[in-house]
This record gives structure tokens, C-alpha cells and sequence, in this order.
């Protein structure tokens, strides 16, 4: 299996990475396909597809912000079970996280990821695919570290349509496992920035970032 950077919209890979996205995820949730050419180009944000004979299987978005010492993961898509998906993208982000922060002089302080909440209603099937049911990424996301911010949370949809969008806890996974808050300036000013690239945010989502910042910490929860 190949790990294989997508740095422009013209690679005959993203098609079909685009694909896949439409095919596991709702509407909502995927940036229209013209929309990632921009994305794509910088080189902060960190495209990869799992590629077996020839064919993508999975795809994994993340990025590492330095001046916070934080990363994100946007999403990622195990396309069929069976293949050791899950546990090759994961080794291959982790080790290219680690590397980003050790190159500034660093090491990474933690993750965040929007995870799927499904005891709260969310019946999205994720295409049919078993490894991508939400009640089992959720206790993946578990195992690996991943805590809740105690926080009712929503974001802006990224159909740019000032719609928040629900059904979503957002996950911190700390690289010390011992750590049990996190610093909701941190958490404010890092919301501000991954969005930026949606101009139309709902009023909820205003609200619920300037409330972060009245605060001083969040506390992490069990996922």
C-alpha cells in the first residue's frame, strides 16, 4: 500500500478521493470539488490517500498548526475493511505530525477531531462501509486518546450556507494522556482559523467561539 500526497486538483488520484468522500459522508460535510484547489495547494494542509493497486482505498486530511503546536485532522476514510486501512494512515500521520513538530523545535501538544456523536440521533449509514459506523470510529477514536471538550458544539456547514451544523463533539486527543483540560483561548483561536475559509458562519457558531473565550480552560472528557 502507497502513501501519496495530493498537492493539486489536477492529480488523477483526487478524483477519485472525491468520490469516496461523497460516497461516506453527508452533503454537508464535503467542500465542492472546484472549492479544493486552493486547499490543496497549501502546504499546510496535509492531503494523503492510502493506494492500492492503483486504486484509492482510503484518504486522510490533516494539518499541523506551529505557532499553536497543535494538529488537526480533518477527516479520514477507510474505504473497505479488511486491508489494514485504519492502522496504515494512522502510523503514516502520526510520524509525519511528529516530524512537522519536531522540525520547529517542538513536540506535538495534541490533536483535535470532530467526531461523529451517533447517541444523539446521527443515523448516517458512511456508505454502507462498516469501519466507517459511527459508534465504531467513536471507540477507535477512544482507544487511541481522543477525549471530548465539554462543550456543545457545532460548526459551520461547509456547504458555505451559514447553516450549523449539529450531531458532533469536538475531540482533543492530548499527546500526555494525563492531561484533563485544555485552554479554551487555544481552542477559540484555533476554531477561528481552521474556518476561515467559510465566510457565512451561523450566529450559533459566533456565539459559541466568543463564548470559549470569556473562559479560561475546558475540561476533557471521556469520549
Amino acid at each position: 500500500m502507497e502513501y501519496h500526497r495530493i498537492t493539486h486538483i489536477e492529480d488523477p488520484l483526487f478524483a477519485s478521493m472525491h468520490q469516496l468522500m461523497q460516497e461516506v459522508f453527508p452533503p454537508e460535510e464535503v467542500l465542492e470539488y472546484s472549492l479544493w484547489k486552493e486547499p490543496l495547494e497549501d502546504p499546510g494542509i496535509r492531503v494523503f490517500v492510502a493506494v492500492q493497486d492503483q486504486k484509492v482505498v482510503g484518504a486522510t486530511e490533516y494539518r499541523y498548526y506551529e505557532d499553536f503546536n497543535v494538529a488537526m485532522t480533518d477527516f479520514t476514510i477507510i474505504g473497505q475493511p479488511g486491508l489494514g486501512i485504519g492502522r496504515f494512515l494512522w502510523k503514516h500521520r502520526q510520524a509525519d505530525l511528529h516530524s512537522l513538530a519536531q522540525a520547529s523545535g517542538q513536540r506535538l501538544q495534541g490533536m483535535f477531531a470532530e467526531i461523529y456523536d451517533p447517541y444523539r440521533g446521527n443515523d448516517h449509514t458512511f456508505g454502507g462501509v462498516k469501519p466507517m459506523d459511527p459508534y465504531v470510529r467513536r471507540e477507535v477514536l477512544s482507544h487511541l486518546g481522543y477525549k471530548r471538550l465539554d462543550l456543545d458544539y457545532i460548526h459551520p456547514s461547509w456547504n458555505n450556507d451559514g447553516v450549523a451544523v449539529e450531531g458532533l463533539n469536538l475531540g482533543f486527543m492530548p499527546e500526555d494522556d494525563s492531561v484533563n483540560e485544555v485552554s479554551a483561548a487555544l481552542v477559540a483561536a484555533f476554531l477561528r482559523r481552521y474556518y476561515t475559509v467559510l465566510p457565512n458562519k451561523p450566529a450559533a457558531w459566533n456565539e459559541m467561539v466568543e463564548g470559549l473565550e470569556a473562559q479560561s480552560t475546558i475540561t476533557l472528557l471521556p469520549l
